[in-house]
């Protein structure tokens, strides 16, 4: 057993004060007033309709998960080529995971309605209570995910005499499981959520002619109910995934560069990550009660409220860094600490590029919105290549901060020799911990969108009055931006952590090897054990090199996977919308009295069909994403495993991007012409808009964010699966 020092007991107790503080936030918003009876009935059909449809996604999940660690459990205990843990790990991370989206949409639902009653006060008040819910989603995240990695290390210390490397590989397994229920729920809340949204555009808005969010159109409620389970549960999910395995394969990465060393100086660099992660809890609260703003206050004045937030706790976990670092003692204390600030400073450089190109503030949106002049057909062309175009700075950003963290972690020693690239990789995740340090306030401004979107709904069907609706308005085009953003960010992290997991996956299939008795050629041409191969070893051992077909022909099978999963999500949205179109359209036929206000819809028969889509569309492009990886192990080996990772990353990342800001794009334009810009709500501008924002919304918030779970899950999928890929050298 590892003696673990007194420091790291701040990792757990910075998760009890991030679970305390949601608590406290929670209940906070829950004494506000819900408002009027209408508004109590509407946020009650939304609430329902929200659980409901996470009861049923979960038992779906549930046996998935039976299903999986009863496999995990036969190459444990059977086929002895996996550590027993794992399928008790497995089931950890996805039972934290969906608790973690249940609890932040739980919050929302509750939240919406009071969002739009705080409204009828002021912008702040609404503001106030929307964003606080917001948090209550980024501290749990950040609180379960730094529980779940605190009891993992306190077990496995005690029960796993293997050393570190095995515990901290036997802790990354967990992330599969988070990665697995993160898929689910993103996926089929996407399709959930825009299925409906795009019945309600396309029957309500495009043909009957009727505002967004009116009460006359039965798809409404559903369409609210999907703003949750997708941007709140699912993006819950999804970041908590993330978060995790940020620092748990940067706790591998360490453990591996310094395991020549071993001792203390092995374990400072296994913990430094979890110690980054739990200071960054108590910064973000410091920005969360930062967030404010005025009446009367501009798209620019809200935005700069949250920036003020989420700026000075990034600001102040680049100080403390360097303080964690150096009064840990961890070697090269200094490099690593910009290796953290360049992920932090990534982070920021891709949110604002990613809110330059959707916020309806600035000229490329504005663009769009000016294309309604012209029809549908341009608005759809200059939004693409705005999100082709908007692809340039977060690529560029995440390689400069790969090289930065890489040469500021190992001294800039471009020598490329086995240590060196072990400290540069351990830098490169550690710059990923970095960029997600601070995702207690950063979900809460993602969080804060579906919220303030519901409050809108909720405002226009409670018939309130025009002021109402206008600071509701403000709130919805800035949760827009926030999302959009948030996505950016979400999209970001991914790549960064996907690339430590990459190098973590070399580490499992030393393990693999060593579990098996495999031996290894060096490149002095010596046998020697698999725990004694150094990474230059292991390429060469593997032919790891662009000249191996195996690599090329994984890389290319990594980026079809990208657009396979797109066009696999993109297809589930059309079927389930067209199902929705078909339904609403019969109910303003059939039902008499429907469109005058005099006959009530039926919004529970959209929320089923909506449901009931999800369900079953969810289930091709999730398994796909787990089955592709073990495929490629079987069949083309460590190489062809290699060559996926990087194809998929690469193709996937850039995919995202794509889509996330073209929808994200389309969608403000939107809104920024129901301001009153090129003709106004009704205007022929404005139903081109509508036309392009209904494309864009599986882009944004169905097969775009599912992409960064995608690349992730394909390399927490490999890891577990590096002993049954060993079985086939």
């Amino acid at each position: 057993m590892t003696n673990i020092p007194n420091v790291f007991w701040l990792v757990p107790i910075a998760s009890l004060v991030a679970l305390g503080m949601a608590w406290h936030f929670f209940k906070s918003m829950l004494s506000a007033d819900e408002g009027t009876p209408r508004m109590k009935e509407i946020a009650k059909y939304v609430r329902d309709g929200a659980m409901a449809y996470l009861k049923q996604q979960y038992k779906v999940v549930t046996y998935v998960f039976i299903a999986l660690a009863i496999l995990f459990a036969i190459m444990a205990y059977v086929l002895k080529v996996q550590n027993p843990w794992v399928p008790f790990a497995f089931l950890t991370g996805g039972f934290f995971s969906g608790l973690a989206g249940f609890f932040g949409m739980k919050t929302a639902t509750y939240a919406s309605g009071r969002t739009a009653n705080a409204a009828r006060k002021s912008l702040d008040s609404g503001l106030k209570i929307a964003f606080r819910s917001g948090a209550v989603m980024g501290l749990t995240v950040v609180g379960l995910g730094l529980l779940d990695i605190a009891i993992w290390f306190v077990v496995l210390n005690i029960f796993d005499t293997d050393g570190l490397i095995s515990i901290t590989t036997t802790m990354l397994t967990f992330g599969m499981g988070a990665s697995t229920q993160a898929l689910f729920a993103r996926v089929g809340g996407g399709i959930y959520t825009k299925a409906a949204d795009v019945g309600a555009d396309i029957v309500g808005k495009v043909e009957a002619d009727i505002p967004e969010d009116d009460p006359r159109n039965p798809a409404t409620i559903a369409d609210n109910v999907g703003d949750n389970v997708g941007d709140v549960a699912g993006m819950g999910a999804d970041l908590y995934e993330s978060y995790c395995g940020s620092v748990l394969s940067t706790a591998a990465l360490g453990a591996a560069a310094y395991a020549a060393v071993g001792g203390a100086t092995q374990l400072k660099a296994v913990i430094a990550p979890m110690l980054i992660a739990a200071v960054g809890v108590f910064l973000s609260l410091i920005g969360i009660f930062l967030v404010r703003t005025k009446e009367g206050a501009t798209m620019r004045d809200l935005l700069r409220s949250l920036s003020v937030g989420t700026n000075v706790s990034a600001a102040l976990i680049a100080i403390a860094t360097f303080a964690i670092l150096y009064l840990l003692g961890v070697e090269n204390w200094i490099g690593l600490s910009f290796s953290v600030i360049t992920g932090l400073v990534a982070g920021v450089i891709i949110g604002q590029a990613t809110e330059y190109y959707t916020s309806h503030s600035y000229k490329p949106t504005q663009k769009i919105s000016e294309a309604g002049l012209t029809g549908s057909a341009t608005v759809i062309i200059k939004g693409i290549g705005t999100g082709m175009i908007s692809t340039c700075v977060p690529v560029i950003t995440i390689g400069v901060a790969i090289m930065l963290s890489y040469l500021c972690a190992n001294g800039f020693d471009l020598s490329m020799s086995s240590t060196s690239l072990a400290h540069g990789l351990y830098g490169v995740g550690i710059a990923a911990v970095g960029m997600l340090s601070t995702l207690g306030i950063t979900l809460a401004t993602d969080a804060y969108g579906p919220i303030a979107d519901n409050a809108g709904g909720n405002a226009e069907m409670s018939e309130l009055g025009e002021e109402v609706r206008h600071r509701t308005d403000a709130l919805d085009a800035l949760g827009n931006t926030t999302a959009a953003t948030g996505k950016g960010f979400a999209i970001g992290s991914a790549a960064l952590t996907a690339l430590a997991l990459l190098a973590s996956y070399i580490e499992e299939i030393k393990i693999a090897m060593e579990r098996a008795h495999v031996e290894m050629t060096n490149l002095a041409g010596e046998t020697i054990s698999a725990a004694q191969a150094t990474i230059p070893d292991f390429m060469n051992y593997f032919q790891v090199n662009l000249m191996n077909p195996k690599v090329l022909v994984g890389a290319f099978i990594g980026g079809m996977a990208a657009f396979l999963f797109c066009g696999l999500t993109m297809e589930a949205v059309g079927r389930a919308a067209q199902k929705m179109v078909v339904e609403v359209r019969r109910q303003f036929k059939e039902i008499v009295g429907i469109l005058e206000g005099k006959a009530t819809p039926d919004y529970g028969r959209c929320v089923e069909i909506s449901t009931r889509a999800a369900q079953h569309e969810m289930i091709l492009p999730s398994f796909l994403a787990i089955l592709i990886p073990i495929v490629v192990g079987c069949v083309l080996g460590v190489a062809g495993v290699l060559g996926l990772l990087v194809g998929g990353l690469a193709c996937g990342f850039t995919l995202a991007v794509f889509m996330a800001n073209a929808g994200g794009a389309w969608d403000n334009a939107k809104k920024n012409i129901e301001e009153g810009n090129f003709g106004g709500k009704g205007s022929f501008a404005h139903k081109a808009t509508i036309v392009g924002d209904t494309v864009g919304d599986p882009f944004k918030d169905t097969s775009g964010p599912s992409l960064n779970i995608l690349i992730k899950l394909m390399s927490m999928v490999s890891i577990v699966m590096a002993g049954l890929t060993v079985a086939f050298i």
